[in-house]
């Protein structure tokens, strides 16, 4: 048996027309070839589909039965090649994405998952916090699709590029000799308790944060070591020391934490966007990757 989706769809023409010519215009083809589709049709079935006379087109039995099943098998085509195109154009499906836990603050990275999400509803945003060094294996195995991390050093497996590059701040209580200031250095941090990532956690910030400190020839007396930038924020705003975090978490409004700005320029952080080399990215994968690039150079503009 070979048949093909244009005999069903000549098929249906005739049996909703009832009439040959007319159906043949439907289809925009001429009236012998189309009868003969039919007849190959019939064939084809082993059934006469269509009983004909000299005045009129009915259908018989074994046609009526034929028409529903054409008209589903035509609408499930349809269907699937539907789903298919949304697929290939990044409009459904799931696109899985490693994150820090800082990069949900960075406004540009929030702005892009909103407008992501309210453009793409059926596209499933699977997001999964976890550290920088963390998101290297996932990344390489295909588990995630793309990676928001600090900047570390990247297999050569991996491609990136950057996101943000931000100031970092330093923490200190409200209630603490240099919470007045304007701005401070480094050096005025160098013999304060410090709050700090704990060394097993992960996290690209612990890197960027302790290298930054020891090229000013500073080695942080560390009292606290924690899991998470959220605790370190609490830790602070109770007192317990001080500390240096992205000028993202500033968007934590904690009463009892004052941010000063650091006098050193190279005083930064930055955010990549790192995706596997050996896998071609996805629609999705692409779309969410340019919304970030633009929310970023609409923030650079503002």
């Amino acid at each position: 048996m070979n048949i093909e989706l244009r005999h069903l769809r000549y098929f249906v023409a005739v049996a909703e027309e009832l009439h040959f010519g007319r159906a043949a215009a439907r289809l925009r083809i001429s009236q012998p070839p189309l009868s003969q589709q039919i007849q190959i049709l019939e064939q084809q079935i082993g059934a006469l589909l269509l009983a004909r006379t000299n005045r009129s087109v009915s259908l018989t039995a074994a046609g009526s039965q034929f028409l529903q099943d054409a008209r589903q098998i035509l609408s499930q085509v349809e269907t699937a090649a539907g789903r298919a195109a949304r697929l290939h154009q990044g409009e459904t499906g799931e696109l899985r994405i490693g994150f820090t836990s800082s990069a949900p603050f960075i406004k540009a990275v929030s702005d892009s998952l909103s407008t992501f999400r309210r453009s793409y509803p059926d596209v499933h945003l699977q997001m999964r916090e976890i550290n920088t060094r963390e998101q290297i294996a996932p990344l390489n195995d295909g588990e995630l699709e793309l990676g928001l991390m600090r900047n570390t050093h990247l297999p050569d497996t991996l491609a990136s590029c950057l996101v943000l590059r931000e100031p970092l701040l330093a923490m200190v209580h409200r209630d603490h000799p240099l919470a007045g200031r304007s701005k401070i250095s480094l050096q005025q941090l160098a013999n304060e308790p410090f709050v700090f990532f704990d060394p097993h956690v992960g996290t690209g910030l612990y890197d960027d944060i302790l290298d930054l400190l020891k090229r000013h020839g500073i080695s942080p007396y560390i009292t606290q070591e924690v899991g998470e930038a959220m605790t370190i924020i609490g830790l602070v705003s109770a007192g317990l020391g001080v500390s240096i975090l992205p000028a993202s978490f500033e968007r934590i409004r904690i009463s009892d934490v004052v941010w000063l700005p650091l006098e050193e320029s190279e005083a930064q952080s930055e955010m990549l966007l790192v995706w596997p080399k050996h896998r071609e990215r996805s629609a999705a994968a692409l779309r969410i990757s340019r919304l970030l690039t633009q929310s970023i150079t609409a923030l650079k503009g503002i």
